[in-house]
Order: structure tokens, then C-alpha cells, then sequence
């Protein structure tokens, strides 16, 4: 055992070990018994364990080969008391090994999350359950941090994780490897998750700090054991171009104090040129072959971003008919809002501002922080300093993370008329 030297650092590496080892638990475990609520109350168990006994033990060498093993006996004390309980999981896992293929030796997906991420893909779920169970209960994200990438109330999103968990119980829908002929349909889905924890990363939607790095960095991780997987598959190749753009920025993103940066403001010598360029092939390969997906075209727009000296300079007309193509592929007030950011970049802050206002109908905007948070600054851009600070308000009542309300207070703060910036990006 390692020395600890306070109830307090345990609990600290608790945490941190919990957040880094929970999908990979409950994956292995909803392997090993094929139940999820099981897996996520011995999870829980083996936790609690732990906060028990390593102030006074000391963290094991091997955290989380610590927290499986007592997992697993907690299951196996659970099913042993439960007869009924263990003979339907029996039955269950019969079913799943008839309809496993015969071939399918494991060895497939290489990481446990990514294998159980595809089995919980299963198209008799509808795609919004499927996105929100597999970000909830294999990814480690909280409730709340779900329904910000739903765009929904956390009780919403509550309730939802509650009815697909049900729906599984009683469709008997077997926790098991989709075979090779299955993944490419079950792909999107997990596209979209591994793109919300990444997103979760980038822009933290409570908390001390603007970014979660080590969500960004798993994210990626995930993403490059799906390339080698499924090189063909260009979407892939566009996610990782995307992420690995996006993230090449993270350190210019915040300053000294962890205050939040604009892209304007930006050093744009602290950004990551050799994840630039990988990104860059990326785009080539998810642009190449066919028409483009929705993955590959966000990758393009990053990519003109990252390739601009400065904001001035960025093209502004190609990345708004970048927009309009993923309009087309996918719908979105987000996708909508974005591109009124960047109609205001390339015409005007009066001709972006018409666009936000035209979405202020759209019911998921109202909860989202960034949307009253561009109008307030396209506003203030065109002296419009009460309706920007009722706008920045808005946004503040909204906003998460510590980081990003305190950029939105200065903001306000420092509403004055003054030359509007034309270079400035909401």
C-alpha cells in the first residue's frame, strides 16, 4: 500500500481514480453479469469501500484493479442471496450467447467502454436514449452535464435514463458485441457520444474550470482506437480532425488565472501545430471518397479557423457556406446559431443580430447560455448597451462554469459606448 497521509488526500484520489475508472468498471462488470443496474450498484459499493478503508490503508497500488475486485465480490455476495435475481441474469445471459456471433472472440473492440458503447447503441433504442444512457452511465458524466448536451432540464433527462434503463430490463436486450456487420449502424450513435464527452471537456458545464482536459483527451483516446478500428469509415476520421483542431487550442484558451480567452484574444502561438496538422490530413481523408458527413465538415470549418494568422483574416464567406451545407445534414438551432456568428464576421454584427433574433422561438436556445451571450455582444458591438446588458443577464443566469461567468460580469462591467470591434467573434 501506498502512504496517504489524511482521510481528506483519500477521498481527493477516490474521486479522481472514480472519474477516471467508472466506465471502464461498469463496462467490464455489465460484461461479466449483463445487468446495468447491477453494475452501477456494486460500482457504488466498491466505492463507498473504498472511502472506508484507504485513509486508514493507504491507496492500493493498483486503484482501480482494487475497485473491480471488490465489485465483482459484491455482485457475486448480491446474486448469491438473490436466486431469482441470478437465475433471470442467467437466462439473459444465455440468450445473449445464443445471439452472439460465433466467432466473436472479444479481442474486437480493444477498450472495454468502446465495446459496451456499441452494445448499448442497439437500434430498438431510440437514438436520444441510446446517446443520453451512454453518456450517463458509461461515460461518468452527471445528470446535468447530460441534459446541457441534450439541450433539456435535468429532470428531464432524468426521467429519460430512468425509461431507457426499463426498456432494457423489459426487452431483454442483450448486453453483447454487436458482430462486424452491425457496427456501421450502431457508429453514429457512438460518434455523437464520444463528441459530447469531448465537448463536456471543452467547455465544462459547471465547476471551478473552464475546460476538463482529461474528458477532451479521453475523447480523443476513444476516437483513435475507432479510427484503427474502422479505417474506411471517413465520419471517424472527420470527429478526430475536429476534436484534435478544437483542442490544439486549449492552452491559449485560458489565462494565468483559468479566466476565459476569446478566439480574437488568443495567442495563437500557444496552439498545437503539430495537432493542427494531423487534424488537417483528417479533414483530407473525411472530405475524400463520397459526399461529406456532418463530423467532416465541422473538421473543415476548425480547420479554416486554425489556419488563419488572425480573426480578420479568417475566411469568413467559406466557413458560412460551410454552414449551409451542415444545415442541410444537419438540422440544428445550435448549428443556426453558430452560423450567425459567423454571417456577423463576414456582413456585420446588424446582419447576424436579425439571424439570433429570427431563433428566438427555438425552445432549446432558452437554456443555452451561449445564445443571450452572442446577442449581448452583437449588441454591444452595435451600442446597443441596455439591450446588451439585459442580454449579458441572460447568459449570466445560465452559464455553468465559474470561468465563463466571470468573463460575462466583466463584460457588463465594462459596457460603455466605444468603437465597436469589428474583429470581435461572439
Amino acid at each position: 500500500m501506498t502512504d496517504q497521509p489524511d482521510g481528506t488526500g483519500a477521498q481527493a484520489s477516490v474521486e479522481a481514480m472514480f472519474r477516471e475508472e467508472r466506465g471502464r468498471l461498469l463496462a467490464s462488470l455489465v460484461r461479466r453479469f449483463g445487468d446495468l443496474d447491477l453494475a452501477e450498484d456494486v460500482a457504488s459499493e466498491a466505492i463507498e469501500a473504498a472511502l472506508a478503508h484507504w485513509p486508514v490503508d493507504g491507496v492500493p497500488p493498483k486503484p482501480g484493479a482494487w475497485l473491480m475486485t471488490t465489485a465483482r465480490r459484491r455482485a457475486v455476495d448480491r446474486l448469491r442471496r438473490d436466486k431469482a435475481y441470478a437465475a433471470r441474469l442467467a437466462i439473459l445471459q444465455v440468450e445473449a450467447d445464443r445471439a452472439a456471433p460465433a466467432c466473436d472472440d472479444g479481442d474486437d473492440l480493444p477498450d472495454e467502454r468502446l465495446r459496451l458503447f456499441f452494445t448499448c447503441a442497439h437500434p430498438a433504442l431510440p437514438a436520444g436514449d441510446r446517446g443520453a444512457l451512454m453518456l450517463r452511465c458509461l461515460a461518468g458524466l452527471t445528470t446535468p452535464e447530460v441534459a446541457r448536451a441534450f439541450l433539456v432540464p435535468p429532470a428531464t433527462m432524468g426521467k429519460r435514463i430512468v425509461r431507457v434503463k426499463k426498456k432494457i430490463r423489459e426487452a431483454r436486450i442483450p448486453f453483447r458485441v454487436p458482430d462486424a456487420g452491425e457496427l456501421p449502424a450502431r457508429l453514429p450513435g457512438v460518434l455523437q457520444v464520444i463528441y459530447s464527452i469531448f465537448t463536456e471537456g471543452y467547455a465544462a458545464s459547471s465547476g471551478p474550470d473552464l475546460q476538463r482536459l482529461d474528458l477532451a483527451e479521453e475523447a480523443i483516446r476513444l476516437a483513435r482506437i475507432l479510427r484503427r478500428l474502422l479505417p474506411a469509415e471517413r465520419e471517424v476520421a472527420g470527429l478526430l480532425g475536429l476534436m484534435l483542431l478544437i483542442h490544439a487550442r486549449r492552452d491559449a484558451r485560458t489565462g494565468p488565472a483559468g479566466d476565459l480567452v476569446l478566439l480574437d484574444e488568443q495567442d495563437r502561438g500557444r496552439w498545437d501545430p503539430t495537432m493542427i496538422e494531423e487534424g488537417r490530413e483528417l479533414v483530407r481523408a473525411a472530405l475524400t471518397g463520397g459526399p461529406p458527413g456532418p463530423y467532416g465538415v465541422q473538421a473543415a470549418i476548425a480547420a479554416l479557423h486554425d489556419e488563419a494568422a488572425d480573426v480578420a483574416t479568417t475566411d469568413w464567406p467559406q466557413i458560412v457556406a460551410l454552414y449551409d451545407v451542415l444545415l442541410a445534414l444537419m438540422p440544428s438551432p445550435v448549428v443556426e446559431l453558430n452560423r450567425a456568428a459567423a454571417v456577423a464576421l463576414r456582413d456585420g454584427p446588424e446582419a447576424g443580430l436579425a439571424l439570433l433574433d429570427g431563433l428566438a422561438g427555438e425552445a432549446p436556445l432558452r437554456a443555452y447560455s451561449p445564445y443571450p451571450a452572442a446577442r449581448a455582444d452583437l449588441l454591444q458591438r452595435l451600442g446597443r448597451f441596455a439591450e446588451a446588458a439585459a442580454a449579458y443577464r441572460e447568459a449570466l443566469d445560465l452559464a455553468g462554469s465559474e470561468p465563463e461567468r466571470a468573463h460575462l460580469r466583466r463584460r457588463m462591467a465594462a459596457l460603455q459606448p466605444a468603437a465597436p470591434n469589428p474583429n470581435r467573434q461572439p
